[in-house]
């Protein structure tokens, strides 16, 4: 049987009508309307009616950024729309003919890795999805993990650093400011100020006018030893949250998703090394491996349908 997964992101709507094999048989998107909650609703709505039309579909699943409740109705807090204990699910099933479930994107994402990509041969499994920020997704024995309150594997605010960078959550130190995209441009311009290796960053920011990622990340995939050099800064800070994750959670996979696991084993190589500098009682047990995620762009859709299929009862 077919669902549907709605994933709505800062800048598009992606949906998707997805079969039980985690294939993606129909697609649309659409721009994400800036401040319009009330539109945002909308559009998702037609969207599912389009995708539904002519197909068998048990159920639809929607993800969003922000805190999604345990009973995956209501989107407590989305950082990019105006939504305060939105109850999304109530909103999008008044207009449609199929059950609907609301859940993080950061779960869902996590979650068709783990069902159809790189964790689909294991029982647990880390996710960290390396953006703009820093997301996540906790597998564990077969289960996604969500918390009493539906607000749980935010490990983009696990505390690396007391004390250190001021993060936009209100705390300071955590991994999002050190291990995330925006990190990366950060690291990149000091090594740029510094000279010596920067140079040729310096030189990229004074053509361009500023760094921006995609700047970053080709000189990354060409070698450029400054830009590398501020990837493995990276990978090292994520290796250090790694193994404090691994202590408490002991996943057999960390999964590393988002547009900075594009370099790969450029990215995974400080992060193996740093993991197991800082991994508690090494050589006592199993370590995890380390891999980047299989499904891309494609996961959040995925993920949403199979969440849903799966709470209607028709996995």
């Amino acid at each position: 049987m077919h669902a549907i997964g709605i994933d709505i992101g800062g800048t598009k709507i992606a949906g998707a009508l997805v079969s039980e094999n985690g294939e993606i048989i129909a697609e649309d998107r659409q721009p994400t309307p800036a401040g319009d909650a009330a539109h945002i609703v909308d559009i998702v709505s037609s969207m599912i009616t389009r995708l539904q039309a002519g197909h068998e579909v048990v159920a639809a699943g929607v993800a969003a950024a922000g805190f999604v409740d345990a009973g995956q109705s209501t989107v407590y807090y989305a950082p990019n729309i105006d939504w305060r204990n939105e109850p999304l699910q109530r909103y999008i099933s008044e207009r449609v003919s199929l059950p609907i479930t609301v859940d993080n994107d950061a779960n869902a994402a996590g979650w068709a890795e783990f069902r159809f990509g790189a964790g689909r041969l294991l029982t647990d499994m880390t996710m960290l999805t390396i953006g703009t920020g820093v997301g996540g997704a906790i597998v564990t024995q077969g289960r996604l993990f969500r918390g009493g309150f539906g607000a749980g594997a935010e490990l983009g605010h696990l505390r690396v650093v007391p004390d250190g960078l001021p993060c936009g959550c209100g705390a300071r130190g955590c991994i999002e400011q050190y291990g995330s995209g925006r990190a990366l441009l950060r690291m990149a311009n000091g090594i740029a100020d510094a000279g010596g290796i920067g140079l040729a960053l310096a030189d990229a920011r004074s053509r361009h006018g500023e760094l921006n990622g995609t700047i970053v990340g080709e000189m990354i995939a060409a070698g450029d030893p400054g830009a590398v050099n501020a990837l493995q800064e990276l990978g090292r800070w994520l290796g250090q949250a790694c193994a404090s994750l691994a202590a408490v959670l002991d996943p057999q996979v960390f999964v590393f998703g988002g547009g900075v696991s594009v370099a790969g084993d450029l990215l995974l190589d400080p992060i193996r090394e740093s993991f197991l500098q800082h991994l508690p009682a090494r050589g006592y047990h199993p370590e995890p491996g380390f891999v980047i995620a299989e499904l891309v762009n494609d996961a959040g859709v995925v993920g949403a349908a199979d969440l849903a299929r799966i709470h209607a009862g028709r996995r």
